[in-house]
């Protein structure tokens, strides 16, 4: 089951109570205090697993809570400390709260490298046992402190996948295909709308070591951005790609026109995220093996060079023109790849 929402409640360790003591030994009548502190309560964090790649076992155990610290005890024994709690989310997951003070939703935490580690709940402080408060002047102190309360907080848990190759386009446009076909990822394929109805990822290896993951996502229509379909739902899937591929169906098959089909998901996108067409795009028209009338094909290119973007002709199902395609794909994903640790290395020089 693909889960990319959830909602959780996490719960720090409450920090130890301080205790009160005094000697109590044969011969030493006056015996000064002797109360441990309280032992901290553990810290919850949220670690980027990458054997994790759906929210789904958050659906069945949203609550989470850290060990409480324990208490102080005599003999300047101090209580023990709280383990921290780790828990495992998939790379890509974003982490929000609702701001208590103003009621509105704050990123709290994106987590897009593996391994990441984030606390989103600090355990609470132990307390102090009255041999802290010994004083020269009060010999006796019968003074502790309680242990801190661990934070509390309710988190919202979405997921977006990170993948450097995004495919959309309307339903049937054979992106399940085209995924199955330059990857080992087996998604449902069949001829009726919205066979896919779950993102799906594919590796693709290309020659020299070079390797890009791919995210097929379920068919987009008109409205998509605003729930008509399952666009709205998925679409956030696509916001981290690096490259968007628009695939379209040339064939008569679907009985509408590829140019508005093109124009629709670019609608569509921009109306979700207008950032969402700045990134780098390419057209792909597929089915060439099912095409019947070459004007489909023409107009789409005609439409592709309109919008300067790079147009390729492919059938998902021969494998016809993908070589080329994946080539193609390769020269953006690797410029942004460098860009991005060239910001990395800014960022780490940086004083």
């Amino acid at each position: 089951m693909f889960v990319d929402e959830a909602d959780i409640h996490v719960k720090a360790g409450d920090g130890g109570r301080g205790c009160m003591s005094f000697r109590r030994e044969k011969f030493v009548p006056r015996g000064g205090p002797d109360g441990g502190d309280g032992g901290s309560g553990g810290s919850v964090y949220l670690v980027a697993d990458p054997h994790r790649n759906t929210l789904v076992h958050f659906r069945f155990n949203p609550e989470f809570a850290a060990q409480r610290g324990g208490h102080g005890e005599g003999s300047n024994r101090h209580g023990r400390n709280g383990k921290d709690l780790e828990i495992p989310v998939p790379v890509g997951t974003q982490v929000l709260s609702r701001d208590p003070d103003t009621g509105e939703t704050i990123q709290v935490a994106d987590l897009t490298e593996l391994g990441q580690r984030v606390l989103v709940a600090k355990g609470g402080r132990g307390g102090l046992g009255n041999a802290h408060f010994a004083t020269s002047t009060n010999r006796a102190p019968r003074k502790t402190q309680p242990g801190e309360p661990g934070d509390e907080r309710a988190l919202q848990l979405h997921l977006k996948l990170l993948a450097d190759v995004g495919l959309v386009g309307f339903p049937n446009a054979g992106k399940s295909t085209l995924i199955s076909r330059i990857s080992a990822a087996k998604p449902k394929i069949a001829n009726y709308p919205f066979t896919t109805l779950t993102p799906h990822l594919g590796v693709v290896t290309l020659s020299d070591d070079r390797s890009f993951v791919v995210a097929d996502v379920p068919g987009l229509i008109e409205g998509a951005s605003t729930g008509h379909g399952l666009g709205h739902q998925f679409l956030r899937h696509v916001e981290r790609t690096k490259v968007l591929v628009h695939l379209v169906d040339v064939s008569s098959e679907s009985g509408r026109s590829p140019v508005d089909d093109l124009d629709t998901i670019r609608r569509e996108l921009g109306l979700y995220n207008p950032q969402m067409l700045e990134k780098p795009q390419v057209i792909v028209a597929n089915k060439l093996d099912a095409v019947d009338d070459a004007a489909r094909v023409t107009a789409l290119q005609k439409r592709a060079k309109q919008l300067k973007l790079p147009f390729f002709k492919v059938s998902a199902a021969s494998g016809e023109g993908m070589p080329k395609l994946l080539e193609a794909l390769w020269v953006p994903i690797d410029e942004g790849r460098k860009a991005e640790r060239d910001l990395a290395a800014a960022d780490a020089s940086a004083p």
